[in-house]
């Protein structure tokens, strides 16, 4: 099981941050990931991060679909894994219309078709193959028709370092993840319940891998967990109350939140309707409130040691090959030891 961590698209603390990033280096931390929500870009910390370390992989966790051409996310990929010398991981998803449309202003279609047809693409990028693609999303060259009729198909000028970049896809629903087991090279669910991960999705990813070709080896699963360990650590679950009350509340309306439709998938049916209802009523401390303490402690590392041995192990039991922790500590020494821990009881299973 790898080791991950996310670093926050926040201003605060960034540069001191990345600089720390050669400690859990020798820690074991396998790989870094980067978000892109509506903040600053993950593109341009990913580049930095890749020039301020060695030995770890760095991921997009995750880019937006609409927010690029299908082309340039392909172009991108390949330069980061550039700077980084073959670090790089490819992470998009399709996010929810509340940021692709709320934010940047393009309608929020065909998320499922449109993932396919740019992973379709990024690999023909990568190949160094002259671009044809005709689909029903996105079709290069423009036809002319539609544009000057001088565009003609094109193939990547630099030589990527690899022409098989691992592509992860953030998915819940269960098309999405179907698709992803189909296509993908690792799958990075939200709120990670590893025991209600086969009811919820073992169909799906079945489904998928039927169709999956042979040479994208098994599909990496990628579980995010907040990370404590000691005798006194259970408040801090509590940590997790806005963020969680936030995705199953707010990003969305009635209807189409797809954080909320998973919770109701898990079996928090009541909890999930009473957290939006308080949410979109402005009520978010009460909202808070309502998240499951069951759904907060069974996505979480946290705990005794004891106990967090056995929040690995359903993980790994579930599926899980990647670990993407947040480990929560006052300082510096103390999160770099709960990656030293979490790493040592990874490798202990």
């Amino acid at each position: 099981m790898r080791i991950g961590m996310s670093i926050s698209y926040s201003d605060a603390g960034f540069r001191r941050t990345v600089e720390e990033l050669a400690d859990y280096e020798k820690a074991g931390l396998d790989v870094v990931f980067v978000a892109e929500a509506y903040s600053f870009d993950a593109v341009s910390q990913l580049g930095y991060i890749a020039a301020k370390t060695e030995r770890l992989e760095i991921a997009s966790g995750i880019m937006q679909i609409y927010t690029r051409t299908p082309t340039l996310t392909a172009m991108t990929a390949a330069g980061l894994d550039f700077v980084s010398e073959g670090r790089f991981t490819l992470g998009i998803g399709a996010s929810g219309p509340q940021v692709i449309e709320g934010f940047h202003g393009v309608p929020y279609t065909a998320p499922l078709g449109r993932t396919r047809e740019i992973i379709e693409i990024c690999r023909k990028v990568w190949r160094r193959e002259r671009l044809e693609h005709d689909g029903r999303h996105y079709t290069v060259p423009l036809p002319a028709d539609q544009g000057t009729g001088l565009g003609k198909p094109l193939k990547l000028i630099n030589h990527p370092v690899r022409a098989d970049i691992p592509i992860v896809v953030a998915a819940i629903g269960p098309k999405n993840v179907e698709l992803t087991a189909e296509l993908a090279n690792g799958w990075e669910p939200i709120f990670y319940m590893p025991e209600k991960a086969k009811d919820v999705w073992g169909g799906s990813l079945a489904a998928g891998g039927a169709r999956r070709d042979p040479a994208l080896g098994e599909l990496d699963v990628v579980g995010q967990a907040a990370l404590a360990i000691g005798d006194d650590v259970q408040g801090f679950l509590e940590f997790g109350r806005p963020m969680a009350a936030l995705y199953i509340g707010g990003m969305g309306a009635k209807g189409r939140n797809f954080y909320n439709d998973l919770a109701r998938r898990y079996g928090f049916e009541r909890e999930a309707e009473e957290i939006q209802d308080l949410y979109l009523a402005g009520k978010k401390d009460e909202a808070a409130a309502k998240v499951p303490h069951e759904l907060l402690e069974k996505m979480s590392l946290i705990g005794s040691e004891g106990h967090v041995r056995e929040r690995l192990a359903a993980m790994k039991e579930s599926g899980v090959t990647t670990l993407n922790v947040s480990p929560i500590a006052g300082d510096h020494k103390g999160r770099l030891a709960l990656i030293e821990k979490v790493k040592e009881m990874a490798a202990d299973l």
